[in-house]
């Protein structure tokens, strides 16, 4: 038996990047609210917030952050705060020693290096201790508007699923989308991933038949494929 031919196999670099454009003109209609899901004021809240999002729903950390920020104002005052009361309020969003050591030796780096304000570029960023490529863009589309592409699981898995990437490191993956993509739609793109992620093409089940992206997507058409044979 001849074997199928994948979907979208020897698609050029540029049929592949007029396909992305297609699924991120469907998810801007589907997903118009896509944003930033944690609640913050300022380059520092949303860098703590995204070391507490690690392994913990949004949710959760919106729910923690207010006291949290409340009682811990800039990065001075994280710096200098007890570990075991920092450990207490963030406790809630799991994994709290780590996290509570990534915020206190990120914000100390803060206030030593850099006078106690966030840096803005991804060098300086990358270089705080808890701060990887992913929360550096988060930060830096959230909190100025520069444009990046966030790899997280959501974006890692519906990129592979919908045949945008066959990588698996978030650093390859973010580079493939950056290159099929305006620069001015990249944090967009990436916020509106990370929604369908959430609503529709969820990990274990995906809603395959409530989604506007079928006919772009590899994972339905092999599916479809299958079904049909």
């Amino acid at each position: 038996m001849a074997r199928r031919k994948r979907p979208f196999a020897g698609e050029t670099t540029t049929e592949r990047a007029k396909r992305a454009r297609a699924i991120d003109h469907r998810l801007r209609r589907l997903h118009g609210d896509a944003r930033v899901a944690l609640d913050f004021e300022g380059p520092l809240q949303l860098l703590v917030a995204t070391i507490l999002s690690a392994q913990c729903t949004d949710e959760r950390v919106n729910q923690v952050t207010p006291p949290l920020f409340a009682r811990f104002p800039d990065a001075r005052a994280f710096a200098g705060a007890d570990p075991a009361e920092l450990e207490r309020l963030i406790h809630p969003t799991g994994f709290f020693r780590q996290k509570a050591r990534s915020i206190q030796a990120a914000c100390r780096e803060i206030v030593e290096r850099h006078g106690g304000e966030v840096p803005e570029g991804m060098e300086e960023l990358t270089a705080l201790s808890g701060v990887g490529r992913k929360t550096a863009n988060v930060i830096r589309g959230g909190a100025w508007g520069h444009p990046g592409i966030t790899v997280d699981t959501h974006v890692r898995r519906l990129s592979r699923r919908m045949g945008l990437t066959d990588h698996e490191d978030p650093e390859r993956i973010e580079r493939e989308l950056d290159a099929l993509l305006p620069r001015k739609d990249w944090f967009g793109f990436s916020s509106r991933m990370i929604f369908h992620g959430r609503r529709v093409c969820r990990a274990r089940r995906p809603s395959c038949g409530t989604c506007p992206l079928t006919d772009l997507c590899r994972y339905y058409l092999e599916e479809e494929d299958g079904r049909t044979a």
